[in-house]
């Protein structure tokens, strides 16, 4: 990927994961080094406030639809709340209302374990709330692989 071509291969999107994967690690077990200091109630309830705003009311209305298309509303909600500037923005504000506390930590733990265990980037308008490929990524990716004469590099994304 780069500033002209806004797409990754399963390979870019791999490295990509795995680096928030290391984020979650390096959050994971800084929030276990620090058990005893942990609000757990305000642990819990800042990594589920995100997903209680961003995504369970798009998840809703996409079934309710019969995964038919939804309002921008539901994307937005969705981008805005997944966002690590919302989320930092966020736990600047906590700091200056409370202060700093390790449970800020689930924050960046629900973010980064979005993206690396689950590949959960931001949603884009022009694709269903929940994935699925796009037909003109499936023609893109027959096409880029028969450019690059390997049927195998694109495969793995269904």
């Amino acid at each position: 990927m780069d500033t002209k071509n806004l797409f990754m291969t399963p390979t870019t999107a791999a490295l990509v994961r795995a680096e928030y994967g290391l984020g979650l690690v390096v959050s994971v077990v800084l929030l276990f080094t620090h058990l005893d200091a942990v609000d757990w109630w305000a642990a819990a309830a800042l990594f589920v406030y995100i997903d209680l705003i961003g995504y369970l009311p798009g998840a809703v209305a996409f079934r309710l639809t019969g995964h038919g298309d939804l309002h921008k509303g539901y994307y937005l909600a969705y981008n805005v709340m997944h966002s690590l500037v919302t989320q930092g923005l966020v736990a600047l504000v906590w700091i200056w209302l409370r202060g700093p506390e390790w449970a800020l930590l689930a924050l960046p733990i629900h973010l980064f374990g979005d993206r690396a265990l689950f590949g959960n980037f931001l949603k884009p308008f022009g694709l269903r709330f929940e994935p699925e490929p796009h037909q003109a990524y499936r023609r893109f990716r027959s096409e880029y692989s028969a450019a690059i004469g390997d049927s195998t590099t694109l495969r793995t994304v269904a």
